[in-house]
């Protein structure tokens, strides 16, 4: 992926994130190895709207279970009432409610490593929050094209909550 030069981001805004079950095609991956997640979606995309118990149309991209030295889960997935139903080769995962930033990610896939690079080195350092140890995931409309310069999708970063 080529990087664009910076990407000034500031959160769309803050939302109490809800109780959800995200299902579909998974993977372990490594920064290195990221480039390969297109290859996750291809192999999800005709699932898409015949999974069982599914709610709504929004996909997911939710990385996961992070571990030491950079290994993270990946589903590419979408919302489903309960895990009991579904084929034998989809992963689940269930995301408390949880409090996050919302940002929006402007444009092609191609350029989505500068947007999540621009949250990370430089809002996230001067803005006093604190990522809390849950998963953060992606979300796209039903109308996202991955390499429409025009399309919009969301990143949801999970943040501590303040008392």
């Amino acid at each position: 992926m080529s990087i664009p030069n910076h990407v000034a981001i500031e959160p769309v805004r803050i939302e109490e994130g809800q109780a959800l079950v995200i299902a579909g095609m998974g993977g372990r991956f490594t920064q290195s190895t990221t480039h390969t997640i297109p290859e996750l979606w291809q192999r999800f995309e005709p699932h898409i709207g015949r999974v069982a118990g599914q709610i709504g149309a929004y996909t997911y991209g939710v990385c996961c279970n992070a571990y030491g030295k950079g290994h993270f889960d990946y589903i590419a997935g979408v919302q489903v009432e309960d895990a009991e139903v579904l084929p034998a080769d989809f992963q689940h995962v269930q995301l408390k409610p949880q409090r996050y930033a919302v940002f929006e990610h402007h444009g092609s896939v191609e350029n989505l490593k500068a947007t999540f690079q621009a949250i990370w080195n430089d809002w996230l350092p001067t803005s006093g929050e604190r990522v809390a140890q849950a998963p953060e995931f992606e979300r796209y409309g039903k109308d996202f094209d991955p390499f429409d310069r025009r399309s919009v999708m969301e990143i949801w970063l999970p943040l501590e909550r303040r008392n």
